[in-house]
């Protein structure tokens, strides 16, 4: 899978290189992707804010890339679990360890990192620095850039915690996976894959030789076919719309099996659920270290690769949540800072 550049800044200074910013107090200070009130990404502004330091148990990380998903696009929006503005959003992040703070043994400065802050109360990627537990990073996998890293922890972290922590999925299962292009989607297709899955993946038409070539065995055009209109019965499906989505997702499950949501279904869900037999669940991904190195050892013997369909550098941060707000990326989004 490839990655495409959407936005090119070719007058800008090097990212690489970005110089040691201080604050009127003279203490260092730092570029955030910041926002004052709930909106539009019209909201978001290129702002200096204070340099944040590590606390016992945290690493200040160099942000060299950030991913973006959906929950930026909501909470920047609207209160959902964070409190009102003023914030930087972002989970996702991918850089390199500045400074350890009291009793970490993970890390040393200069260490290339990966990881998902802790969710939702961690939020902060969309900067040039951030600070985070250290158990909520893991070494960035070998043979792959910031840009893909930052696109993999939040989605393929959901992801796995869907199907092997949740879902306790197994060889020879069935899965039916809906948004199957999509950043959670994706990923999900391919872990399940590499489980011994036999996967289902709904998508557009035109997206189906995509999911093809990361492993789908079957496609569905969600625009012109119904899902629930087969013999098909599945043993996970992983649900990433909630609603009634869930609810008629449960009506096509195996005795015994489960229908893991990412947003509420509707009061009908539970009952469905009940009557095929089978379970209906809903998650909330967290940080997890272990999650993270199984990923990153997915990452490097080949298996499980992230789609980016656009980068954006970080001052235009408004312009890369418009994109993702129009519901057609394929796989992921990513803010680049360094």
């Amino acid at each position: 899978m490839t990655t495409t550049n959407t936005s090119e800044n070719p007058g800008s200074p090097d990212p690489a290189a970005i110089p040691d910013r201080t604050g009127p107090d003279g203490a260092p200070s730092m570029l955030a992707l910041y926002q004052t009130a709930l909106g539009g990404p019209e909201v978001l502004r290129l702002t200096a804010l204070p340099r944040p330091v590590p606390g016992p148990g945290e690493i200040l990380v160099a942000v060299h890339a950030a991913g973006l998903n959906p929950t930026d696009f909501k909470h920047r929006a609207m209160s959902l679990f964070l409190p009102p503005p003023p914030l930087t959003l972002g989970w996702d992040v991918s850089g390199t360890v500045v400074e350890t703070g009291y009793g970490v043994t993970l890390f040393r400065p200069g260490d290339e990192v990966f990881g998902m802050l802790p969710y939702p109360y961690g939020a902060g990627s969309h900067a040039e620095y951030v600070t985070g537990p250290t158990r909520a990073f893991a070494p960035k996998p070998a043979g792959i850039g910031h840009v893909e890293a930052a696109a993999l922890p939040l989605a393929a972290l959901t992801a796995w915690q869907a199907l092997v922590d949740t879902a306790d999925l197994r060889a020879g299962q069935r899965v039916l996976v809906h948004a199957a292009a999509g950043g959670v989607g994706h990923l999900a297709v391919q872990i399940a894959k590499e489980l011994g899955a036999h996967v289902t993946g709904t998508a557009s038409a035109p997206k189906h030789d995509f999911l093809r070539e990361i492993g789908a065995d079957v496609c569905i055009d969600y625009r012109s076919e119904d899902f629930t209109d087969t013999d098909e019965r599945y043993d996970v499906v992983l649900d990433t719309l909630g609603g009634e989505t869930a609810t008629r997702s449960a009506g096509v499950l195996s005795p015994g099996g489960v229908v893991v949501s990412l947003l509420p279904g509707d009061e009908d869900t539970q009952a469905a659920a009940e009557k095929a037999q089978a379970r209906a669940v809903t998650l909330l991904v967290e940080h997890d270290r272990s999650g993270m190195r199984a990923i990153a050892g997915l990452v490097e013997r080949g298996r499980l690769r992230a789609h980016v369909s656009g980068t954006f550098p970080l001052a235009e941060g408004a312009r890369a949540h418009a994109q993702g707000e129009t519901g057609r990326t394929t796989g992921k989004l990513v803010l680049t800072v360094r």
